[in-house]
């Protein structure tokens, strides 16, 4: 699941910024605007934000994940191999 202390895990400095300023933009909308019809299209658009931001994080969990059972799985050849020897 989500855990704030694995975020730097998964996001460089560049996308936390990119994140904060999204959602910065998004509170500044909110005040500028107000709550009219076009804060409708500004949700939106932050929940695209938010969406593309979890499939970035859940890729990156998945990418570690995949990343250990590939080593795992070179350790048990390499291991195979050498008994062979």
């Amino acid at each position: 699941m989500f855990h704030m202390s694995n975020i730097s895990k998964h996001f460089g400095k560049g996308s936390l910024f990119v994140i904060a300023i999204t959602f910065i933009l998004f509170v500044v909308a909110l005040f500028v605007k107000g709550f009219t019809h076009d804060l409708l299209i500004e949700v939106a658009i932050f929940l695209v934000s938010v969406k593309l931001i979890l499939m970035a994080y859940s890729n990156s969990v998945s990418s570690k994940k995949l990343e250990k059972k590939l080593l795992d799985i070179e350790d048990k050849i390499e291991q195979l191999l050498e008994k062979e020897k």
